[in-house]
């Protein structure tokens, strides 16, 4: 049998000028484009990957980093090349210090690197096109992670005065919500919401699904009444140990949250909520794209990462 090439022993996780040519491969298939007006009309400067625009109107410089999560960094390309592969092939993530080890620099450039990459993995929320149509399924679920930045006083213990005493508790008080819907055989989209209740839920439901749509869920009351506005809305009763009844079970919803909850306390163990957004999104890219190559996979994270920026000064 032969023997399986070392990944990383590839040109452009370990020469600038290959890294440079496979990022500008991955993003601009048919030669570079200006970000600026989107000219494909350039012309090469003296530096080595910095192009001018040839429109008359622009004539601004780029390079394959400009427009992108990449704009303004100082790390290395081959830095970036690593970041993004490592992020697109890990199954339960990759974490900073694992990065920083890696590649050998400071931990919050590592840091920094990985929350970009997260960045180009994210795909927006409420303005993508509607899940599933007719004859698809889509599983719907919800969870809770990890203890809320602050705890959560009821509005009754307020106005009647009563002290708040922190106890430890076995309920969804006090938690992060999260609400995953899942297209069975398909992509995934999660969401952290400050209260996983009837109107949130309901909204994301009927914001992110086709009406022709077949749902399914567990019997939570948080989805009752659903059936009035898709194709259908079919259980199954956990509480009585029921896990599928014929095609009808929420196995790949709960499968993405066993897959979550793995990454997060095997690899990353700490995550602050005001960045669980991202974290999520990294789990929706790679389990929406899990059909694919790692190299692909990287590939599309690097298209992703277009139009975004993410800095210093704005971390979350």
């Amino acid at each position: 049998m032969a023997k399986k090439p070392n990944t990383f022993a590839a040109k452009h996780f370990h020469d600038e000028e290959a890294a440079r040519a496979w990022f500008e491969a991955a993003r601009w298939p048919s030669g570079p484009t200006c970000p600026h007006c989107g000219s494909v009309k350039h012309y090469a400067t003296k530096k080595p990957g910095r192009y001018r625009c040839g429109e008359k109107e622009c004539r601004k410089d780029f390079t394959v980093m400009t427009g992108t999560v990449m704009e303004r960094s100082h790390a290395k390309l081959t830095q970036w090349a690593m970041a993004f592969y490592l992020g697109a092939s890990s199954k339960k993530g990759f974490s900073a210090h694992q990065l920083h080890r890696a590649l050998g620099c400071q931990y919050n450039t590592a840091w920094f690197l990985h929350h970009r990459v997260m960045e180009a993995m994210r795909r927006g929320a409420l303005d993508l096109p509607p899940m599933g149509g007719p004859g698809s399924i889509i599983e719907a679920d919800e969870t809770y992670f990890g203890s809320t930045a602050e705890p959560r006083i009821s509005p009754r213990r307020v106005k009647e005065g009563r002290p708040y005493i922190k106890r430890g508790s076995h309920g969804p008080r006090n938690k992060r919500a999260i609400v995953v819907l899942v297209e069975r055989g398909g992509n995934a989209r999660s969401f952290h919401v400050a209260n996983a209740d009837k109107a949130t839920v309901s909204k994301i439901v009927m914001d992110n699904v086709h009406h022709e749509t077949r749902l399914h869920t567990d019997e939570s009351k948080l989805y009752s009444g659903a059936d009035k506005f898709f194709a259908s809305h079919e259980t199954v009763r956990h509480s009585v140990h029921e896990y599928a009844r014929g095609d009808v079970n929420t196995n790949s919803a709960e499968g993405f949250f066993s897959i979550f909850k793995r990454g997060m306390k095997g690899v990353y163990q700490h995550c602050a909520e005001k960045h669980l957004h991202r974290y999520l999104a990294e789990f929706d890219f790679r389990y929406s794209n899990r059909s694919i190559t790692d190299e692909a996979r990287t590939i599309e994270a690097v298209k992703g990462g277009e139009g975004k920026r993410l800095t210093y000064h704005q971390p979350h």
